[in-house]
């Protein structure tokens, strides 16, 4: 026994834990505007070389003699040189540029030319944005483990309208790229403990349902920053549209409360039944203090301070646990490479870059409600597996398309797209599971780690397609091919009871080697797991932690 037999007592998904639920799916909204706002932030207009006769305000239209005895003929990529001028009947590089400010006013590639030998950098900036990510994956998640899920989330949260308000006054590149680097650590803090919180709180038959709405309300944020765009044409001023928001997240303060998961593991049994009985309140059930001692005193361990505290490391320690770990490190690797690099290369379907733009977050919404009807009965296992490989399979076939059937190549890569955020939507779910309760959050923030590598990789294999167009399709095509197919070496967690200690993760999954055990398993007991829909995700029990 434990909290999650308190759970059914309160409801499975009460009153109380639909208003705490929204209240932390909304910020999912702002980690999509900093993690997406970067296309119209950094947007790269047509420009060409200033000639010498024109001022920096001329206008970027040229009539077409102009053109031809200023400007060399670039026939690699079809068109005049935007880096090269002719002068003196010598072909030289440009050192000032004007742009065609019709589609985008302001951007900083506008601002700090970073074009041509400069141009580097832009992808640069997207790269080392994702490095902070990554470091806020590995950093918060392991923080919030030791010191609670709140208390991070509100340091991410200050430090996130802080440096996003830092980067939107930055004087020059570097200031603005290490701003919104910090800015992406709290990405991962904000998110990913919210996140957690959420899930901790639903019963087992409403988890996929929730962990699936969480992902939409980000798919929501990343069609809202293209209408941001739209009517914000200056960078600057888009950038601090995209942080103020967070203010209004500073309430939650009194409103959100620590996880009585946590707090057990903490061995803060009072605290968690205090949180537990606010619940029983506002769900208008009842439990007495002799009912939650009986249930959460079970899962109360003695401390052992000579004993080793259990870090996500101790899964390498281990061959079964290893192995499943390593699979679902991959697989987030690709599906974040894959998400990103299509997400940030939304230019390719040609017409309106904002309709792009949203288009591309649109197709999320049916992939999740996809898996909302099916995460509880297909299982985990099967989805992830077939949409990844369908993913790889339709970025494959762009190999295949003649190059006047652009419009073909297009279609594959936005049913990659719908693929691939399905699998995104999954791996959260089936992270959660594979992990003992004892590493579970830092185990997700490991998970979101190695997507982090992958989405930092995706600016520079875009880039890729200067020397072969399909190139980077293929590059994700092969990598989620490849992780679709090692995922069928995964245990199904749909209707298991999960691992609690690093001992039973190293068992979870494995083949009973002795069947008259499994036969000793009460019918009762698989009816109850049945019925019950989904997962058992047990209180995190660390014996390792003190009071």
């Amino acid at each position: 026994m434990g909290y999650d037999d308190v759970i059914p007592l309160l409801g499975d998904f009460g009153r109380y834990q639909r208003r705490i639920y929204l209240l932390l799916c909304l910020p999912a909204i702002i980690c999509a505007f900093h993690k997406l706002a970067n296309v119209f932030i950094q947007a790269r207009p047509d420009f060409r070389c200033q000639l010498p006769d024109e001022f920096p305000n001329a206008s970027f239209i040229l009539e077409k003699t102009v053109i031809n005895k200023s400007y060399p003929f670039n026939y690699k990529q079809n068109k005049y040189s935007s880096c090269e001028m002719i002068r003196n009947e010598t072909i030289v590089p440009c050192d000032k540029y004007i742009y065609d400010t019709s589609k985008y006013e302001s951007s900083t590639v506008i601002e700090w030319n970073l074009v041509c030998n400069r141009a580097y950098l832009s992808a640069t900036s997207d790269s080392i944005f994702m490095v902070g990510v990554m470091l806020g994956s590995i950093g918060f998640g392991e923080l919030s483990d030791r010191f609670g899920r709140k208390l991070i989330f509100f340091i991410c949260l200050v430090i996130q309208v802080i440096f996003g308000l830092i980067a939107a006054i930055a004087p020059e590149y570097w200031t603005f790229t290490i701003t919104r680097a910090i800015v992406g650590s709290t990405t991962s803090g904000v998110f990913l403990v919210a996140y957690v919180i959420a899930m901790e709180m639903v019963g087992p038959p409403k988890r996929p349902i929730a962990g699936t709405i969480c992902q939409m309300f980000f798919s929501v944020g990343y069609m809202l920053t293209a209408l941001f765009a739209y009517y914000i044409h200056n960078w600057r001023h888009l950038q601090i549209a995209i942080t103020v928001p967070g203010l209004l997240f500073f309430c939650y303060w009194w409103f959100i409360p620590e996880s009585a998961r946590w707090l057990i593991t903490k061995n803060r049994i009072d605290d968690a039944k205090k949180y537990i009985q606010i619940a029983a309140k506002e769900n208008k059930v009842k439990i007495s203090d002799e009912q939650l001692d009986t249930l959460l005193l079970s899962d109360l361990k003695p401390v052992n301070k000579d004993e080793k505290r259990a870090t996500i490391l101790d899964i390498f320690r281990h061959p079964n646990l290893r192995q499943r770990s390593l699979i679902i490190f991959f697989d987030w690797f690709a599906n974040s490479l894959t998400y990103y690099g299509l997400s940030w290369n939304t230019n390719n379907l040609g017409g309106n870059d904002y309709l792009n733009f949203v288009i591309s977050g649109a197709v999320e919404i049916p992939a999740y409600i996809f898996l909302i009807f099916t995460l509880n009965k297909w299982g985990r296992k099967i989805i992830l597996c077939g949409c990844m490989v369908t993913a790889g399979a339709a970025l494959l076939l762009t190999v295949a398309v003649p190059p006047e059937h652009h419009w073909l190549v297009i279609t594959l890569a936005m049913i990659s797209k719908l693929a691939i955020t399905a699998s995104y939507g999954t791996i959260y779910i089936f992270s959660v599971e594979q992990f003992p309760t004892i590493i579970r959050n830092a185990g997700l923030g490991a998970g979101s780690t190695s997507a982090r590598i992958g989405s930092v990789l995706a600016p520079i294999i875009n880039i890729m397609s200067e020397f072969w167009t399909p190139l980077p399709l293929i590059v994700y095509g092969c990598l989620t091919f490849a992780g679709g197919c090692l995922s069928l070496l995964l245990p199904e967690t749909l209707n298991k009871e999960l691992p609690e200690t690093i001992e039973e993760g190293e068992k979870f999954g494995r083949k009973e080697t002795r069947p008259e055990e499994t036969a000793l398993k009460s019918t009762d007991d698989q009816e109850e797991n049945i019925q019950n829909g989904g997962i058992y995700l047990k209180a995190e029990t660390n014996t390792n932690q003190e009071v």
